[in-house]
């Protein structure tokens, strides 16, 4: 990769809002590493490179120490500065607590939580080091309701919201700037991995990856503290999120995560 251009990099970005992230990075003139833990990660590259666009692809698991260390090693080889990140990888799994599986619980913490945490502490403070670099968080509307059928997932994105908005606040000072993307259902395979398929929120309505990473990327360039994206749905969503009691929303989260009847 040359210098000419600035460098972003996308965790969780072989399709859905991630591959749309890094799409609008390249829309925006930047250069581009793109990470995902699947061999679509290399197809995902393939879509990205033009003319000038220098795309790098590294397929890794982020849910260990080691793929985080591996993924920051290869985007920061050529010495060239991370200009923004997008902490975008994640993962969900519907169901009761009693019920899943623990080691599906715990991918969910080490994805989630683990990585964002460390791949942060790994780039922001070589942006406050120089004193320049944006940072987007993926996190979710679920960040603002306690998730029946869902509780490590929500608290995975309550724990990532939180955590953005500490952060911009460390650096209010500083030529770093950070923001939350929130978005709501999304039609990406969360659901399909989440085995939420046969849910209310697996079947309702969802917001377009491509216009939830054009917001986020229109917030994060601007400078913005958050944005619920993409829909009206969605931003209304985030108004109600902040007036009804955690006990109403822990309902609804459990009606919406709940199996629905099968469809004949």
């Amino acid at each position: 990769m040359t210098d000419t251009r600035p460098l972003a990099l996308v965790t969780g970005a072989s399709s859905g809002i991630g591959l749309e992230l890094a799409k609008q990075f390249v829309e925006h003139d930047y250069d581009v590493v793109i990470a995902a833990e699947d061999t679509a990660i290399e197809i995902a590259a393939d879509l990205l490179r033009r003319p000038g666009v220098q795309v790098r692809a590294v397929q890794v698991d982020l849910r260990t120490f080691d793929g985080v260390r591996q993924l920051y090693s290869a985007a920061t080889e050529d010495e060239r500065p991370l200009d923004a990140v997008a902490l975008n990888a994640g993962i969900g799994r519907g169901g009761s607590f009693a019920d899943t599986d623990l080691d599906a619980e715990f991918d969910i913490i080490d994805l989630n939580v683990r990585s964002t945490v460390h791949l942060a502490k790994l780039v922001l403070g070589d942006m406050v080091r120089r004193d320049t670099g944006r940072l987007l968080f993926t996190s979710a509307v679920t960040s603002l309701m306690p998730g029946a059928r869902q509780a490590v997932y929500n608290a995975s994105t309550s724990f990532v919201q939180s955590f953005a908005e500490a952060l911009r606040e460390e650096v209010r000072d500083t030529g770093v700037t950070v923001t939350a993307l929130m978005p709501g259902p999304t039609d990406t395979d969360f659901f399909r991995r989440a085995k939420m398929l046969g849910t209310a929120f697996g079947r309702g309505p969802k917001d377009d990856p491509a216009d939830v990473a054009r917001q986020g990327i229109d917030a994060l360039l601007g400078d913005k503290k958050k944005v619920a994206a993409a829909s009206l749905r969605t931003k209304a969503t985030v108004t109600v999120g902040h007036i009804l009691p955690d006990s109403v929303k822990a309902i609804a989260n459990r009606v919406m995560s709940a199996p629905l009847p099968h469809r004949n």
